[in-house]
């Protein structure tokens, strides 16, 4: 088990660097001058070269990346050039936000999928099977901006029952947390709520036609109770790999949700970030994002062997 996990955690680092790699190469290669976007439009060239020094941008790009891969070793993502503080620290004063946001729609999409995936499973070729097969391809054709401001209409214009925006810190008001929360968490979870769903139906259907399933039946247990003590724990396998690849996505569609949502989030920090080409912050949250990523994959990983004990070994 621990050489599992210590091969698992020695594949990510390479992953790390590739990423923190492209964004570093992309970012800092396409067009534009962040001293001038941190300026007015009435700064001379002079003033433009004098930021351009005092930011460090007049040095050769290579210089430039292993500066940044030193301070990143080091925990220091840079200073953000607008916003003139640490990224780190800003990253983690709206990380709350995002985390909340992605483990709560996470938890959503998980209880509705896997329900939902059970359900047609156990009705193969009903109406249920029918039914959410249907909305599942429904829910995977929405776009996460088109169905937050859908909600919003129905949920907050329309029904007044809960807010369009804004945000409240759980360790204020908790019930205010999953006021603000509800509608963005269920944005991101109704997008993938299809996708789990319809992976747990396919995982189940091949567990529900082995003989171990058949013996339980025949020994007059009830159906339900065999295929949530026997067949889910078997299936759940692929539907940890789902998961783990959903998570992710959460993530990266909390970007979108959190300006539809006006939530103050690690996405909405990145999307300011590009609009002001302030380019620290755009790198700082990109290494974020996919650091999380990766721990989340690391996270499945661990599951796998709680599920599976052949993987322990």
């Amino acid at each position: 088990m621990p050489r599992y996990l210590l091969r698992r955690f020695l594949a990510a680092i390479p992953v790390l660097f590739l990423v923190s790699l492209m964004s570093f190469a992309v970012i800092w290669l396409v067009p534009g001058d962040p001293a001038a976007a941190f300026l007015d439009a009435s700064a001379s060239q002079e003033q433009v070269a004098r930021v351009r020094e005092e930011l460090g941008l007049n040095q050769p790009l290579p210089r430039r990346m292993l500066q940044w891969y030193g301070r990143v070793l080091t925990g220091d993502l840079g200073q953000s050039i607008l916003l003139q503080r640490s990224v780190t620290q800003a990253i983690v004063e709206r990380l709350p936000v995002t985390l909340s946001l992605a483990a709560l729609a996470l938890v959503l999409a998980a209880l509705l999928g896997i329900g939902a995936g059970i359900v047609a499973a156990m009705h193969r070729g009903g109406h249920a099977d029918r039914t959410v097969m249907t909305a599942s391809l429904l829910g995977l054709s929405m776009p996460d901006f088109w169905l937050g401001l859908v909600l919003i209409v129905v949920f907050a214009v329309g029904l007044g029952w809960l807010p369009s925006g804004g945000y409240v810190p759980i360790t204020e008001s908790f019930t205010g947390w999953l006021r603000t929360m509800t509608l963005p968490a269920l944005t991101l979870a109704l997008v993938q709520t299809g996708f789990i769903a319809r992976m747990t139906r396919s995982a189940m259907l091949d567990v529900l036609h082995q003989d171990f399933i058949r013996t339980a039946d025949a020994k007059g247990l009830s159906h339900g109770y065999v295929v949530l003590r026997h067949g889910l724990p078997n299936a759940m396998m692929p539907i940890l790999t789902v998961l783990g690849i959903i998570a992710g996505s959460l993530l990266g569609g909390a970007v979108v949700v959190e300006q539809v949502f006006s939530l103050p989030g690690v996405g909405r920090l990145i999307i300011g970030a590009i609009m002001s080409r302030d380019f620290p912050v755009i790198q700082g949250g990109m290494l974020f994002l996919a650091a999380v990523f990766v721990l989340v994959n690391l996270l499945v990983d661990l599951l796998y062997a709680a599920v599976d004990p052949r993987v322990r070994l």
